[in-house]
């Protein structure tokens, strides 16, 4: 099957629209909106890391395909955060008619100025933004951690190696694992990953 055609027909079961590249409003410091494909969407599901009784925190949320993907395949809860207000009305639009859009809420709020909730136990990225706002996204997760102690898993699909080599001089994360996606794709890119982190007490 067709990357495409897939992508349109997982949209169309899922009763959503979350297809296509929006490059309008980003900067140096915010990227593109580029929904993650669902052939790797499906394979995060296949590993059972996400299950029922998490919650994920999707940072740059987009249109929510993430969030309504994971939360109709695993039951999980899901929060999106997007900073586009356009971007966030689709992905309203979307929680009206999709599937299972009462596992999941959408906040419009710039990611490092947002509270982590004590229930998020897993958290999605796609590279949606600079490594400086990483930084303060990041140290907003580490006080949701200090707050309420839990392990938290955070998943970074397609991460750049300045993504990788911060996270890896994060006290309160440990490397996990590793989700190869290169086979979904053809030119064996060796970004198509995903890398897992997990939160660790000290």
């Amino acid at each position: 099957m067709k990357i495409g055609q897939n992508e349109q027909n997982w949209d169309r079961l899922l009763h959503v629209h979350t297809t296509g590249r929006d490059d309008s409003r980003s900067d140096q410091y915010r990227y593109p909106y580029e929904p993650t494909p669902y052939s790797v969407l499906e394979r995060l599901v296949n590993t059972g890391m996400i299950r029922k009784e998490n919650t994920l925190l999707d940072y740059g949320c987009g249109k929510g395909r993430v969030d309504f993907f994971l939360t109709y395949q695993t039951r999980c809860h899901s929060i999106g955060v997007e900073y586009d207000d356009r971007i966030y009305e689709k992905a309203m639009e979307n929680k009206q008619s999709a599937v299972s859009g009462e596992r999941i809420s959408f906040v419009l709020v710039n990611a490092e100025e947002y509270k982590v909730p004590e229930a998020v136990d897993r958290v999605y990225f796609f590279n949606p933004f600079s490594l400086e706002i990483l930084r303060k996204t990041v140290a907003r997760i580490i006080d949701s951690y200090y707050e309420h102690p839990r392990e938290i898993q955070l998943f970074f699909y397609y991460p750049s190696d300045e993504y990788i080599s911060y996270l890896m001089t994060v006290d309160e994360f440990s490397f996990l694992d590793e989700i190869s996606c290169q086979d979904l794709f053809e030119g064996n890119d060796p970004r198509e990953r995903m890398v897992v982190f997990i939160t660790v007490c000290r």
